[in-house]
């Protein structure tokens, strides 16, 4: 086979970890000269593609690549847009293929969430309707831990770790000042349907009693009255009360506690706000003093605290995507399963990219105490191996070390700009 150019772009919100899939991504395929000529990274995502932004990652040294494993955000950059069906997108599509077949590209590996998947899915078939041979891979990435088709997703296992310690380091704040000052701290967590990220706090409490006191879930209706009265039996037991509430907490009915008219690139309401609306109503209604905090970038982004496990499995996707490609699979997933029993074990398997777009995985009722109001056993034993493991960057004058890209751009060929 003559060898062609593979177009790798990262998409939706960023991760601590998504680099790591990056670095495996270039570095597997430099392990096949024959059949990969050079990986071209999308300038902004699939916005790269479109606007023929291409990063030739060749021009990277390999210390500066293998870097890439300990380095958060998006090396590439990101983006939140969303190409909708053929029909609607057709055009976006078509420049696709056309900026594609313009630089060699046969290999597409598309880095994301469900939205993600859906976008590569979608450019398989476009890829086939226009006869141009075109490898689509899609790689899995979302904090949400809301895709299906995967024990749990690269990116999640970070911010799990970094909100469960979180919770017990400001927990300690809170139990030290509760005598004479607030009694009630809240932190506000990602999460727009699933509940995954809020349940991760859970792992801070050991026994009865330990905070967080209270977790709010997307998938269990806000009731006011009952949030209130439990806020109150908290604070005189314990004399403070810990209250983790994921973005997307919602009233009976699926309104949400806050969210704003606004909406991105994708369609979703945008979020954000449920902390402080918290802290006003057990203000007004209690008069305890409180405390609320939103961890919003920073739980994505802390790569200095990033779980082990994680950081190996994004690697071990973006790994298998290439190793996909050259064993001729198209329009799949590579996607984590889980081995039974203990000690926790891993590998990689395939979802087909058809089934895994558009789709999200809630928390299992079974996550849940009957009361609502936290985790399960069955929710821990899920949710600890994915935070196991410390995996920590280098440091330089107590400073973590992080890679610097050239971010050399591949000369256009096309005549034609395209407006997005």
């Amino acid at each position: 086979m003559a060898k062609r150019n593979a177009f790798y772009a990262q998409s939706g919100g960023v991760t601590a970890v998504i680099n790591a899939t990056a670095c495996a991504v270039i570095q597997t395929a430099r392990q096949y000269p024959d059949l990969f000529d050079k990986v071209y990274a999308g300038h902004n995502g699939i916005l790269g593609a479109l606007k023929e932004e291409l990063i030739d990652t060749s021009l990277e040294t390999d210390r500066t690549v293998a870097a890439l494993k300990h380095t958060p955000g998006g090396a590439f950059g990101s983006c939140r847009y969303k190409l909708r069906d053929l029909e609607t997108s057709k055009a976006e599509y078509e420049r696709l293929i056309e900026v594609f077949y313009a630089h060699n590209i046969g290999y597409f590996f598309y880095n994301g969430g469900g939205d993600s998947q859906d976008t590569a899915y979608k450019v398989s078939q476009m890829s086939e309707k226009m006869g141009y041979p075109l490898t689509c891979i899609g790689i899995p990435k979302t904090i949400d831990n809301d895709l299906p088709l995967t024990d749990n997703c690269p990116g999640f296992g970070s911010v799990a770790k970094y909100v469960a310690i979180s919770t017990q380091e400001a927990a300690l704040d809170i139990i030290s000042m509760c005598e004479t000052s607030t009694k009630v701290f809240i932190l506000e967590v990602m999460g727009r349907h699933a509940g995954w990220i809020a349940a991760a706090a859970g792992l801070a409490s050991y026994q009865e009693g330990d905070p967080p006191h209270i977790i709010l879930f997307p998938e269990i209706a806000f009731n006011k009255e009952r949030f209130l009265k439990r806020v109150q039996e908290v604070v005189q037991q314990h004399g403070y009360c810990v209250i983790v509430a994921s973005e997307g907490t919602c009233y009976e009915g699926g309104r949400m506690l806050h969210a704003t008219t606004e909406q991105d690139a994708f369609g979703h309401l945008q979020l954000g706000g449920v902390a402080p609306i918290l802290a006003k109503m057990i203000k007004h209604e209690l008069g305890y003093k409180y405390h609320y905090a939103v961890a919003d970038y920073l739980q994505r982004s802390a790569r200095h605290i990033a779980s082990k496990t994680d950081v190996e499995q994004a690697y071990a996707v973006g790994k298998a995507a290439v190793e996909f490609a050259v064993a001729g699979k198209n329009a799949v997933m590579p996607a984590i399963v889980r081995q039974p029993g203990t000690p926790y074990q891993w590998t990689i398997g395939e979802a087909p990219l058809s089934e895994v777009a558009n789709q999200e995985k809630l928390m299992p009722r079974s996550f849940i105490t009957d009361d609502g109001y936290h985790i399960t056993q069955e929710a821990k034993a899920y949710l600890e191996p994915l935070i196991q493991g410390e995996d920590y960057p280098p440091y330089y004058n107590g400073m973590p070390v992080y890679t610097d890209l050239k971010h050399t751009f591949v000369a256009k060929k096309l005549s034609r700009l395209f407006k997005v």
